[in-house]
């Protein structure tokens, strides 16, 4: 019980601040324009090989949550190079834990500046007229097959590395608050708190002995 005590008390001393509001705003909605791009591209997939007539609808939806992504991504990570409030890493968290972290963030950094611009070129490079947000918009340059199929395998391909990436985040949020039972998803989702009981404001076990028709028997605090 002593060492279950001590531990309370040396995590209650270790607690870490959260991350500022507009970091963990940006971050969440960073994951839900992660979520609906993949919504996207799978429904345009699917409308696609149906030949539906919300194919260029969706892709449309598609391109344009890409730009949003990259304005937000760019935004996030200004101001964490500014003026972010950044919680130190977890005090046993080894080196070679956060160099994992820190090159998975950085990752994460470069395929959502990366993928709405290869989805971009894909777009201009097909040489047809495209639509982004409310706008219709000219092929601004000839069509050049090699480099739209050049940039679409790209853009392809990092659709896979930054879906392996946020679910391996995601995976490892989740560890560290159900598994280690540490406080790192709590820093960038202060709503979800773990309740650590202060042992010390529970009253001591005491020891006192009680006489029953004139026999003494222990018993610990009742």
């Amino acid at each position: 019980m002593r060492t279950h005590f001590l531990r309370d008390q040396q995590g209650a001393r270790e607690r870490r601040p959260s991350f500022d509001g507009l970091t963990i705003g940006l971050h969440w909605g960073t994951v839900l324009l992660v979520l609906a791009l993949f919504t996207s591209a799978w429904l345009h997939a699917l409308a696609e090989a149906r030949q539906s007539d919300f194919t260029p609808v969706l892709l449309q939806i598609h391109r344009s949550v890409g730009v949003t992504t990259w304005i937000v991504t760019a935004l996030r990570l200004a101001w964490r190079l500014t003026n972010a409030s950044m919680p130190p890493f977890p005090a046993q968290m080894t080196k070679l834990h956060r160099a994992t972290v820190k090159l998975s963030e950085y990752g994460l950094y470069a395929l959502l500046l990366a993928q709405p611009v290869t989805g971009l070129l894909t777009t201009l490079f097909g040489g047809r007229p495209f639509a982004l947000f409310f706008w219709q918009f000219s092929p601004p340059i000839a069509r050049d097959e090699m480099l739209r199929a050049a940039f679409h395998f790209s853009h392809e391909l990092g659709a896979w590395a930054l879906a392996a990436l946020a679910v391996s985040h995601a995976g490892a949020a989740l560890f560290h608050h159900f598994v280690l039972r540490d406080d790192v998803l709590e820093r960038m989702a202060p709503v979800i708190h773990r309740h650590v009981p202060n042992r010390s404001s529970q009253p001591a076990t005491s020891f006192r002995p009680e006489t029953h028709s004139g026999n003494t028997r222990s018993s610990f605090g009742e």
